[in-house]
């Protein structure tokens, strides 16, 4: 595991950002899948801008 995906899993795993998370109605794996995303976006500059990736998320309703 690479220490950005260690990261990411200690801030997801923590209580405080659950809790604002689980009040903003935020999917965790919707909110991984999403940053994966523009991750990739950055070292393939090919795939698509940050909106398209948002209205597909909203569009599995799992970060709107």
């Amino acid at each position: 595991m690479s220490a950005k995906q260690s990261r990411l899993d200690e801030l997801l795993d923590d209580p405080m950002v659950q809790l604002v998370m689980q009040r903003d109605r935020v999917n965790p794996k919707g909110l991984r899948w999403m940053l994966e995303r523009a991750r990739a976006r950055i070292e393939d500059p090919s795939l698509p801008p940050a909106y398209m990736v948002a209205r597909d998320c909203c569009e599995q309703n799992i970060g709107c």
